[in-house]
């Protein structure tokens, strides 16, 4: 479908998918050092006195010091936090449709025209402070502005004030940016609103460009995955009936854009430590703390699958590469309780993952290159749908199913009799049937590619004369490199390939 990002340090390896491990959430317990962007806030007000008023205050039992606490508060203490996970779009039009690539030629065309006829002026910050109701000399611009991409209707009665349909207009921009739509004008909004319309026309006309040629078999049902909004669709006849955060990979480690299908669903997946983790995590790790390996429930095994004891092992040299180091199922597996296998050639997929506090948060770019799913249990439900389930004909896999196949422990693999099309795909701006356009950050810098460097001339070449290659909006970058043979071969046998996570 599309080709994959040519960027050097977004160069893939196979199956670039994250360990969690590398996330402060399994064992190799690395901080997670990601920010969230700090929330669109109104300027701070102060705080208002209130009268005192006559409070009746009753009686209470409180008791003793020293009195132990209730069973019910220390099961309670014993319970996780519960889960938080970022607010995503409840807009029933999906990214990626068989009308995308149309929808967003027309809406790169009309942005054209709005660069042509000078754009949009920029909107100072003092906006951040204004609040609704009150009046700026910015305002009339700003209105232009959200009338152009239609956020504002055209009739809309001039004015210099933030009245209410202007914080309408604001949340409808925000929504179509991916930001919080409380029509505050925060300082994430005032520069989404500044991004000049020369950029987003470009953005609009990358994203047709890597969807131009596609051969992606939709189906009724389908997944898809648009990295740059870190989100995942469930689509069926047409409509995103379910929609998840996503963590995707990071810039350096980018996920791949891929068309496939969804094949299997694995409970209680291993983890096989991909060599560059071997290399770079594990065998500091154990040159300090020998124990680390078991602590962390990860095996050695030799040739033909024996067990090879840690101690035997010289850590003193990289020799430990040469083996075959495989996390055990479990909670605290890379990845988690839930993988959903699809068989591409970068050998990425989707899966559950420990560090679920990343799904909560607004930039979620923190992968190796696979796809991590937030609720990804009941986006394995919907890809369930029609399966005969564990207790045989004319049971199915509902939510008490799934939680009862994962908790035996047991590694378990389900074929689907009707694999599901999915497609991984790179879109910062694209446009509905509806013509309006949305636009995400293009975190892996591929609306605008760099020039490759030229190489160095061979002694006897001639000079060249001109660039080998320039960098345009819609240039194919190269493809990544394919998979190793030895991860395919995994694969084939059913367990997670030696790719980084």
């Amino acid at each position: 479908m599309v080709p994959t990002q040519s960027r050097p340090r977004a160069a893939l390896a196979a199956g670039l998918c994250l360990s969690a491990l590398l996330t402060g959430a399994g064992p190799l317990g690395a901080q997670d050092l990601a920010a969230a962007p700090p929330k669109e806030q109104p300027a701070p007000e102060a705080p208002k006195v209130e009268p005192a008023k006559d409070i009746a205050i009753k009686p209470v039992d409180v008791a003793p010091a020293s009195a132990p606490p209730t069973a019910e508060a220390a099961r309670k203490s014993r319970e996780p936090a519960p889960l938080v996970y970022a607010k995503v779009s409840t807009d029933p039009v999906p990214a990626l449709s068989p009308q995308t690539f149309l929808n967003t030629l027309r809406a790169a065309e009309r942005y054209a025209a709005f660069v042509e006829a000078g754009g949009w002026e920029k909107v100072p910050d003092s906006l951040i402070t204004l609040k609704p109701g009150e009046r700026h000399p910015a305002i009339p611009a700003l209105r232009h502005h959200l009338t152009l991409e239609g956020d504002l209707p055209a009739d809309a009665p001039p004015s210099d004030r933030l009245d209410p349909p202007l914080v309408a207009a604001i949340s409808a921009f925000q929504a179509r940016h991916g930001l919080p739509d409380s029509g505050i004008l925060g300082r994430l909004t005032i520069n989404a609103l500044n991004i000049p319309a020369e950029t987003r026309q470009k953005q609009l006309a990358a994203s047709a460009a890597r969807l131009m040629g596609a051969k992606f078999a939709f189906g009724e049902r389908y997944v898809a995955v648009n990295i740059p909004s870190a989100t995942v669709e469930a689509v069926e006849n047409g409509q995103v009936v379910r929609r998840y955060v996503a963590v995707v990979g990071s810039p350096d480690k980018a996920t791949p854009t891929i068309e496939t299908r969804i094949t299997d669903i694995n409970f209680n997946p291993t983890w096989t430590v991909p060599v560059s983790v071997v290399k770079n995590e594990i065998i500091p790790q154990m040159r300090k703390n020998p124990g680390y390996l078991a602590k962390n429930r990860i095996r050695i095994l030799g040739p033909g699958g024996t067990e090879v004891d840690p101690t035997k092992v010289d850590w003193a040299t990289e020799k430990a590469a040469n083996y075959t180091l495989r996390q055990d199922s479990g909670l605290d597996n890379s990845l988690g309780q839930v993988r959903i296998d699809m068989p591409n050639r970068f050998a990425v997929y989707m899966h559950d993952t420990p560090a679920k506090s990343l799904f909560a948060r607004s930039v979620r770019f923190h992968s190796h290159g696979c796809v991590r799913v937030g609720q990804v249990k009941e986006l394995v439900g919907w890809l369930l749908q029609g399966v005969e389930g564990p207790n045989g004909p004319g049971s199915t896999w509902g939510p008490m199913e799934i939680e009862t196949g994962i908790a035996d422990g047991e590694r378990r693999d389900i074929k689907l009799p009707k694999p599901v099309p999915v497609a991984f795909v790179y879109l910062t701006g694209y446009a509905g049937p509806d013509g309006r356009a949305q636009f995400r950050d293009d975190i892996y810098g591929l609306d605008s590619p760099k020039p490759a460097p030229l190489p160095a001339p061979a002694a006897a070449a001639p000079k060249p004369t001109e660039p080998a290659a320039t960098g345009s909006v819609g240039a194919r970058p190269a493809s990544p490199r394919p998979v190793p043979q030895a991860a395919a071969a995994e694969r084939r046998n059913g367990e997670a390939p030696s790719t980084v996570r």
